[in-house]
């Protein structure tokens, strides 16, 4: 396995942790608009059609590998190492899934430790295929808070730090209440 050189992997930790809650706004964005039925296309409008979308698929494989540490629950806390591509947006796109990810065995129960997540995107079928090995079981602290939560939870404290930053200057730039001259 290709592990990538400490810069890097540090510079992208640096870059996860400052944008944390906005990657997490980012996910929760995607996640409302998933939620939502797509649009109609408008017709002889600038739309992107199949062929202009499909162009702007890699044409060449892509493979990420991650090694990640899993809670008693099968939720991913950390990214312990990692092998990226060449295509920074896949790279995120996988970091992202693999944070976001529930590591469980098929009758659902879960098993700490850490674990391989690898992604490979085919350019012939346009897909992409995520495996999962438990490289070895324990090793990992059991009641850790899964990564998602993490952001999670940074998000709703940075959202709550600038609703009150928001009521505090409104509260001050309110024009002040004047006296009337009174009544004849």
């Amino acid at each position: 396995m290709r592990i990538v050189r400490r810069g890097v992997c540090g510079a992208l930790a640096e870059l996860i942790g400052r944008n944390a809650a906005a990657l997490l706004l980012a996910s929760g964005a995607f996640f409302l608009l998933a939620a939502t039925p797509p649009p109609k296309l408008p017709v002889g409008g600038n739309a992107l059609t199949k062929a202009q979308m499909e162009a702007l698929l890699p044409k060449v494989r892509l493979h990420t590998v991650y090694v990640v540490a899993v809670n008693k629950l099968g939720q991913v806390t950390n990214a312990k190492a990692m092998s990226l591509s060449k295509n920074v947006t896949f790279n995120v796109q996988t970091y992202g899934n693999a944070l976001q990810a529930f590591i469980r065995t098929s009758d659902g129960t879960a098993i700490s430790g850490l674990y391989t997540l690898t992604y490979d995107y085919d350019p012939k079928t346009r897909g992409i295929a995520r495996s999962v090995a438990l490289m070895h079981a324990g090793g990992v602290d059991p009641n850790a808070k899964g990564a998602a939560l993490v952001m999670m939870d940074a998000a709703k404290k940075q959202a709550e730090k600038e609703a009150a930053a928001a009521a505090a200057k409104a509260k001050h730039s309110a024009p002040a209440p004047h006296a009337s001259a009174g009544h004849h």
